[in-house]
């Protein structure tokens, strides 16, 4: 077999597609459809029956070089749907091919989605295209979180020889509302950059969107800080966007666990419940 098409065979295509609908007062997982490796596991309800909880799987635990992953969420009207992973996703070194994970978050009229994964780390030598996008009915609410970590940096590896490309996009009523664009990696202005990572290894962006953000909203969310890290957090027109920069995702995660907190009962009108999945 010729070396080009090993790599082919190689590779990983996988595809999930999950809708979820309001039947009663029960938000409920009504499709999945999936081809490859990427299911989601059995939904909890942790919260009673408004609130539907479900854990996105990706079995082979990594993503090498040429693998394509795709998630679609649909929410129906009056829908609240929280989706995270068990672990955090890893990005293995590439012979040369890209990776491409692409998620993209379609919240109907009365709905709520909350899309919280846990860190990504990106291996030096990968060449990861990440990218999310939600489409937004124009009362619908969304709470969204990446984390990503460049180079494996419990064992002291720096992100010197790979490539990450992250691109957000968020759309209102069929209006752009947000678009952010990034390329990391060496040579890279915004990794080194002070206005940027300031060679800093862990990014993380979190993203509250509603109708209107209350300045008391804005307000508890620049009364926490990291224990590790920089952070800062800004209000544009119905969103809210957290940054975070430091050298340890946990601090990431535990500042926009923090913020999501104070969050989450003005924007979804519920206290915040752990994933119990977090904590395992």
């Amino acid at each position: 077999m010729p070396p080009d098409d090993a790599i082919q065979a190689a590779r990983w295509r996988a595809s999930l597609a999950l809708e979820f609908e309001r039947r009663g007062e029960r938000s409920v997982l009504a499709s999945r459809v999936h081809d490859g490796p990427l299911v989601v596991q059995k939904p909890l309800y942790p919260e009673g029956d408004a609130v539907c909880h479900a854990i996105v799987v990706h079995p082979p635990a990594g993503i090498a070089g040429g693998d394509e992953l795709e998630i679609a969420v649909r929410a129906h009207p009056g829908v609240h749907a929280l989706l995270t992973t068990p672990g955090a996703g890893k990005w293995y070194r590439s012979a040369g091919p890209r990776a491409l994970q692409r998620v993209t978050l379609d919240v109907a009229p009365a709905s709520i989605v909350e899309w919280l994964p846990q860190e990504t780390i990106v291996y030096d030598g990968a060449y990861a295209d990440i990218r999310w996008e939600a489409h937004l009915a124009p009362d619908a609410r969304l709470i969204a979180w990446d984390i990503v970590c460049l180079g494996r940096t419990g064992s002291g590896e720096r992100f010197d020889n790979g490539r990450c490309r992250i691109e957000t996009r968020l759309v209102r009523d069929g209006r752009l509302a947000w678009l952010e664009r990034g390329h990391l990696g060496r040579g890279s202005p915004v990794s080194s950059s002070p206005a940027g990572l300031d060679g800093a290894p862990v990014l993380g962006t979190m993203i509250a969107a509603a109708p209107a953000i209350d300045d008391a909203w804005l307000a508890a969310c620049r009364e926490v800080a990291p224990r590790r890290g920089e952070s800062a957090v800004t209000r544009l027109p119905g969103l809210l966007v957290a940054r975070h920069r430091g050298d340890s995702t946990e601090a990431a995660r535990m500042y926009f666990v923090e913020l999501w907190k104070r969050l989450r009962l003005p924007i979804a009108g519920r206290e915040a419940v752990e994933p119990r999945i977090w904590r395992t």
